[in-house]
């Protein structure tokens, strides 16, 4: 059942505007030991856009040190070497990596998951295993691998997922707060209010008694904790620990 949300609630976000679906994101710190003091203008605003998402939570912002440089380095170089073969998603989906709702169309990121890496992410971290591979694609349809996602589960403090991936330089979230509709009203993910989408992570609906009030199901949680590593897409610490999508 759980799949099957997820399915339609990217299936909303694709049907949604441009503003509502697109949260590139929490780029939480710059290149080497950059502080956030030193950010972007841009990557303030986006971090911002992020913390503002009623649908959203992110972990805490916390001061950048040497240390997590080095270490968000790191996890960076290894797994750059393990999602090598994967530039080739053949080699993906030969390893157990299977495309995420194929059903919807023109995705800003695919995310290619593997099921067993998710249920082992569970439970203990290894940087050369994440569940998803992250590809954008090109004019001619040729996949182009940019990274992965980690994911943790939503029993996870905030000092475990430091301990996965420095919280100063990557900001993991969640999504909360979230109505759907009731099963068997799958045409109601279409509903707009006021042109925007009424349902799912990129809905209008943002609080219980809302959702109650609209005849829809109250998701305090959507899944749990997840965070991207674009480890192809940039050699910045804050952009390759920067979510696409």
């Amino acid at each position: 059942m759980r799949l099957a949300i997820l399915t339609l609630a990217l299936a909303s976000l694709a049907c949604a505007r441009p503003s509502a679906a697109q949260h590139e994101h929490h780029m939480s710190a710059d290149s080497g030991m950059a502080m956030p003091s030193m950010q972007s203008a841009a990557e303030q605003s986006m971090s911002a856009a992020m913390e503002m998402n009623p649908h959203m939570r992110m972990t805490a912002a916390r001061p950048a040190t040497h240390a997590d440089s080095v270490r968000a380095r790191a996890l960076v170089d290894t797994l750059r070497r393990a999602l090598a073969k994967y530039r080739d998603v053949k080699a993906a989906e030969s390893d157990g990596f299977r495309m995420f709702a194929p059903q919807v169309k023109n995705q800003r990121v695919y995310h290619f998951t593997r099921n067993f890496n998710a249920v082992k992410a569970a439970f203990a971290f290894d940087p050369a295993q994440p569940t998803s591979l992250l590809y954008t694609k090109d004019a001619s349809g040729r996949f182009d691998l940019v990274g992965a996602m980690y994911t943790a589960p939503r029993r996870a403090s905030e000092e475990d997922l430091n301990a996965r991936i420095p919280l100063s330089i990557a900001r993991w979230h969640e999504h909360v707060d979230i109505c759907i509709p009731k099963r068997g009203d799958a045409e109601r993910w279409k509903e707009t209010l006021n042109g925007q989408l009424r349902f799912g992570p990129a809905g209008s609906i943002t609080t219980k008694a809302d959702c109650d009030a609209a005849n829809g199901r109250w998701l305090e949680h959507l899944f749990g904790w997840m965070v991207h590593a674009n480890v192809f897409a940039s050699d910045k610490l804050g952009e390759i620990w920067g979510d696409r999508s």
